[in-house]
């Protein structure tokens, strides 16, 4: 038994400083704000991401169709783009009330008016308008993201440290995760849709108030004035960026145009374009503009500057940001990695592909493929799923530590094409998954605590999903984390996780056509499949580690 220390009876007990300084944090404002905002930033992403494929799943609108709207969550992926407008640009009239509030305020004004719209529209009758307010909402998300962040880092001081804050608004967004997820389910069972979604703008509208008293103060840019020394000359800053605009614009212009014409009301006589077509024609050239195209430019970028030789400092404007946020980081990456960069890119692009492409319809699939209740999906999806997450994440912190970095990464690689296997051994008839819950006595203990065999098998196929994603998901955080350098750490990191989805979201459209025509155990299995090239890439950026470990050694 550990002996304590005796307490003299005059005096009162004398709580440890650390201790009176994390109360007086946590009574502050900005906590509270910091908690509210970051549940008004996971809000709006599982209503868009996912609950919102419930309700067209509840609609019965086509899996193609479904895939090519989830192409809003492109915002999320693209929202580094616009980020140095809310970095430097101060709204009028709302900008009054702060730099950063006025940009938050704004975007929560757009989500209450945009789940509002979403309430007060039809999704079959008028699929085009809703799309359009779809988008609305996850560009005004993206953009809020953008500027809780900023805020994040602004107001954190002495008293309520960065890393308290952030731990808050981890906090606000898993609550907001399950009210957007397991509470919207639950309340669909009881209420139409459109009254779900009303409720949810309410709470936003609840969160815009707290934010009207948020403090707010004011970023010094001495971090992007140091940034900018021994960059380019300003001419050639600015050319480039012509040539890395008219890709993105190109790619975020063919992808708009696309999904315009695909959700549109189809004309008498004329047949609506195919994603399948669309997807193998248009999605190589889009990660050429998006990736290939800026890596080209970044490399040549460093050729004209070793010749140049001098530094260019000056005043930071909004398009020195854009160099920081599109070229500069890759820049950096080629000139440190050379040819291997193409590797590392070829990795971050597919590592995720063989479980992002399909996640816009697992609420579809659970729901109105295998006909489970939304109440059962809510609690096993999205509160058991989370327990199932946070194990994976776990584990994968153990595999690092007895394993290392690449084994561990390597098996986040594999895991998850296991997952897909065993989902589609699920659209099958479970006939694999009975066994397994038979032979290892899960269905007795299932039926213990009155969980039917049905019901037993989402629990088991979630289980072996989210342990394997929770896995990939902190063996990728980590790998990323190892990548970047610490002179570009943040728009590095923002730049490279932002690849990470972009084949996924644009393979969605593909996936859902696949359902359509071949059904989900067919698509599962196409997607399972698809992870061998992350296999391949991971194996192949491990041999070039141990290749160059030799050489940075010497050096």
């Amino acid at each position: 038994m550990v002996q304590q220390q005796s307490i003299p009876a005059a005096k009162p007990v004398q709580h440890p400083r650390g201790l009176r300084v994390l109360g007086v944090a946590l009574r502050s404002r900005k906590a509270g704000t910091m908690l509210a905002l970051g549940f008004s930033s996971g809000l709006p992403y599982a209503l868009l991401i996912g609950t919102l494929n419930a309700w067209l799943g509840d609609r019965h609108v086509a899996m193609a169709t479904i895939g090519v709207l989830a192409w809003i969550g492109l915002a999320y992926s693209f929202k580094f783009l616009w980020s140095p407008v809310v970095d430097r640009l101060s709204l009028p009239v709302i900008g009054a009330l702060g730099r950063r509030k006025g940009w938050i305020l704004a975007c929560q004004i757009t989500l209450v008016g945009a789940l509002a719209g979403l309430a007060l529209t039809d999704p079959v009758a008028a699929l085009g308008r809703f799309a359009l307010i779809a988008l609305i909402a996850a560009l005004a998300s993206a953009t809020q993201d953008v500027a809780i962040d900023a805020w994040r880092i602004d107001v954190a001081d002495e008293v309520v440290p960065v890393e308290l804050l952030s731990s808050l608004y981890q906090f606000g967004y898993r609550l907001a995760a399950l009210i957007g997820g397991a509470f919207a389910l639950i309340l669909a069972a009881r209420l139409p849709w459109p009254t779900v979604y009303g409720i949810m703008a309410g709470l936003i509208a609840v969160v815009a108030l707290i934010t009207l008293g948020a403090p707010d103060t004011p970023r010094p840019s001495s971090a992007a004035d140091d940034a900018m020394v021994d960059q380019p000359a300003p001419l050639l800053r600015a050319g480039a960026l012509v040539v890395v605009a008219l890709g993105w614009g190109w790619a975020i212009g063919s992808i708009g145009l696309f999904m315009a014409a695909m959700l549109s009301p189809a004309m008498p006589g004329v047949t609506r374009p195919s994603v399948g077509d669309f997807t193998r024609s248009h999605a190589p050239l889009i990660v050429l503009a998006t990736v290939g195209l800026p890596l080209l430019v970044a490399a040549l970028t460093n050729r004209a500057r070793r010749h140049d030789g001098a530094s260019h400092k000056g005043p930071v404007l909004a398009i020195d940001h854009l160099w920081l946020a599109l070229v500069a980081p890759l820049a950096e990456l080629s000139a440190r990695l050379g040819w291997r960069v193409l590797v590392m890119i070829g990795m971050i692009l597919t590592y995720t592909l063989c479980y992002n492409v399909w996640g816009s319809f697992a609420l579809p699939f659970y729901l109105d493929f295998l006909h489970y209740s939304k109440d059962q999906v809510g609690v096993a999806s999205k509160i058991f799923g989370i327990f199932m997450t946070m194990a994976g994440i776990a584990l994968g912190g153990v595999l690092f530590v007895r394993l290392g970095r690449m084994p561990t990464i390597l098996i986040g690689a594999v895991l998850p094409m296991l997952g897909n296997f065993v989902y589609a051994d699920l659209a099958d008839g479970a006939a694999h998954i009975d066994a397994f819950a038979n032979a290892t006595g899960l269905s007795v203990v299932g039926a213990t605590v009155g969980i039917d065999a049905h019901l037993l098998r989402l629990y088991v196929v979630i289980s072996v999903e989210n342990i394997a994603t929770g896995i990939a998901g902190a063996a990728f955080v980590a790998y990323l984390s190892g990548q970047v350098s610490r002179s570009h750490t943040a728009v590095q990191y923002a730049l490279l996780s932002s690849m990470t989805f972009l084949i996924g979201s644009l393979g969605k459209g593909i996936a859902g056509e696949t359902i359509d025509h071949l059904g989900y155990a067919t698509m599962f299995r196409w997607t399972a499949a698809a992870g061998l090239v992350a296999v391949g890439f991971v194996l192949l950026e491990w041999a070039t580690m141990r290749r160059a470990a030799p050489q940075i050694r010497q050096e």
